[in-house]
């Protein structure tokens, strides 16, 4: 049945927004050392760019501090000039063997703006949700033009991708919450 396709791909595609936000939401600086911080530098060595974790291992000692061990010891000085220079605001330093990156605690105005920007990212993983569900929506009302869906089927499919969307906005603020919280959290 179309309609069935039509509601899984819905689904489906609304679960990819509310992973993508995550994803977003996990790349913002909180206070505490997260290597995931670092997964989105790219850095030029070899004669490509290549992702921090496909250099070295990325740990983190403590609270404040992500180490960077990186497998081939020549390139140190080349990814430590990389990290100073990314727009993460980060200095570190290395001992010749291991890259240290303190991570300073977050100030009063850095976490509001970092608030403001996942707020902003979660409006938009809700616009993207709600494109999801008027264009199911319209999907099902051509459908039932074309006589291939019963009206009554068309309404009760029209409120099953309705609820489907409160589901799916109610994990955006949740998710959107919780990274409130942990950007908060002094």
């Amino acid at each position: 049945m179309p309609h069935n396709v039509t509601m899984e791909e819905a689904q489906d595609k609304m679960d990819k927004s509310v992973q993508a936000l995550k994803q977003e939401l996990g790349n913002l600086r909180t206070g505490r050392a997260n290597p995931g911080l670092l997964d989105s530098l790219e850095i030029e060595v070899y004669g490509a760019k290549m992702k921090l974790n496909q250099l070295g291992n990325i740990t983190v000692p403590d609270p404040h501090t992500i180490a960077i061990d990186l497998w081939d010891k020549s390139q140190i000085n080349v990814v430590e000039k990389a990290l100073r220079a990314s727009p993460l605001d980060i200095n570190p330093s290395n001992d010749g063997r291991l890259i240290r990156v303190p991570i300073p605690p977050l100030t009063e105005e850095r976490r509001r703006g970092l608030v403001k920007l996942a707020g902003k990212h979660a409006e938009e993983a809700k616009v993207a949700v709600r494109n999801i569900r008027r264009h199911a929506i319209e999907t099902i009302k051509a459908l039932q033009k074309d006589g291939q869906v019963p009206e009554d089927d068309a309404r009760r499919l029209t409120d099953e991708i309705q609820k489907m969307t409160d589901k799916h906005i109610q994990d955006i603020d949740d998710a959107l919450k919780a990274k409130e919280a942990d950007i908060m959290e002094v």
